[in-house]
């Protein structure tokens, strides 16, 4: 028979609460060497395909009703029918007709009150793929038949409004609280290994640095399987540059090349190296002696590299565009590079005589078909791409990849 539907079970925002506190007990039962090597990202990404709520839908082109039945039905309540006991059953023949709608969704959400409700709910049958209104009337009628389903449908259709209506909201706070819950457990982890030389390490400036290539900045024209790890070692933290770093030793390079960009002539004749120089000299200008070039480093030789207390905190590849293969391999190059503990890196490509605006277009296609690619953080401007990629040999071991695009013409 009919139950009421969104009642039955409770309220839905406790069925929310408990959802949250699942994933928080998932969270803090993850080992502390998972936690801390897995991607956090994908760790994220995976809990909020798992964990979202999927709202219904009900597809009402597909409305079908089954079989009539022939029923005994009780009219011994009937005050319109003369009964001498009505302590008693009374059954004449009656019809029974069933009205099933389709559905997809998450079928909890049909039993829980949503913070908008009402005292008179629908009421119905709920199996795994349908929502079936049942009918029992003592004589063959289709207008009121008609008339009582489409009063379901308009109840069914209101209260599942306000339903839906809570879970967007739901699912869309959801990601912040998985971001902070995985967040604040690997935060005590590493204060509790106190592994603090892990959150980033001061580089130390000049304090004459010279200004002679700063460039004013200009305005320019987003059951699930769980990410896995390497089990073999233990994590052991390495020092990472902080991002204001990385952004300030990117603002560097950027304003060397604006320099270029203005000053054409001075530098058409220079190649990869000669060019390469230039970024060195005023790279070493702002910090203390940190930057080398051909500096052998994991498995081959790097660009640009910058070294703290023995560690590669930086490295950077010079490439001068010959076509989307030249692209495809200077990531290769890049990531053949950099060792497991590299974590921000770049590649300055070179524009020479070429369509730079057909170079532009190609270059995200280029990079997100990469085997190591990952996801995409921002385009900063018209010639600037920050990526994710992870190492080859570890999924869960991303590093920070930007491109920046320069147009260094031949005269």
């Amino acid at each position: 028979m009919n139950d009421f539907l969104f009642c039955a079970k409770g309220r839905l925002d406790y069925y929310f609460e408990q959802i949250k506190k699942n994933i928080k007990h998932e969270i803090d039962g993850y080992s502390a060497d998972y936690l801390l090597k897995v991607s956090e990202q994908d760790l994220i990404e995976s809990l909020l395909i798992e964990c979202s709520i999927s709202p219904i839908n009900l597809y009402f082109d597909d409305i079908y009703q089954l079989e009539p039945k022939d029923i005994d039905i009780d009219v011994s309540k009937d005050q319109n029918r003369v009964i001498f006991d009505r302590n008693q059953p009374f059954y004449i023949k009656g019809t029974e007709t069933t009205i099933c709608i389709p559905y997809e969704g998450d079928s909890n959400l049909f039993h829980l009150q949503a913070s908008t409700f009402s005292y008179n709910p629908p009421r119905g049958r709920i199996t795994r793929t349908e929502v079936q209104f049942i009918y029992q009337l003592p004589k063959q009628n289709a207008e009121a038949l008609r008339n009582m389903f489409n009063s379901d449908l308009g109840s069914i259709k209101k209260h599942l409004g306000w339903t839906n209506r809570d879970v967007e909201a739901f699912n869309k706070e959801l990601q912040a609280f998985i971001r902070d819950a995985v967040s604040t457990r690997k935060q005590k982890l590493l204060a509790d290994r106190n592994m603090s030389a892990a959150l980033g390490i001061p580089i130390k400036k000049r304090e004459d640095a010279s200004k002679t290539f700063s460039i004013p900045e200009i305005r320019r024209r987003s059951p699930v399987q769980r990410p896995t790890i390497k089990t073999e070692e233990p994590f052991r933290p390495e020092p990472s540059l902080p991002e204001s770093e990385y952004g300030n030793i990117l603002r560097i390079i950027k304003n060397m090349v604006m320099v270029i960009e203005r000053s054409p002539s001075a530098f058409s004749g220079m190649g990869e190296e000669d060019l390469r120089q230039h970024f060195l000299v005023q790279l070493n200008g702002q910090y203390e002696g940190t930057a080398t070039g051909e500096t052998f480093n994991y498995s081959g030789k790097t660009d640009i590299l910058i070294r703290v207390n023995g560690k590669n905190i930086f490295i950077a590849e010079c490439k001068i565009w010959k076509g989307p293969k030249s692209l495809s391999d200077a990531i290769d190059q890049l990531l053949a590079y950099a060792s497991w503990r590299d974590t921000k890196t770049a590649i300055l490509l070179f524009n020479r005589n070429k369509n730079f605006s057909d170079v532009l277009e190609k270059i995200p296609g280029i990079v997100e078909s990469h085997s190591s690619y990952k996801r995409t953080i921002s385009k900063d401007d018209e010639t600037t791409f920050r990526y994710v990629f992870h190492q080859p040999s570890d999924p869960n071991r991303e590093l920070y990849l930007t491109l920046l695009a320069f147009d260094v013409p031949k005269l």
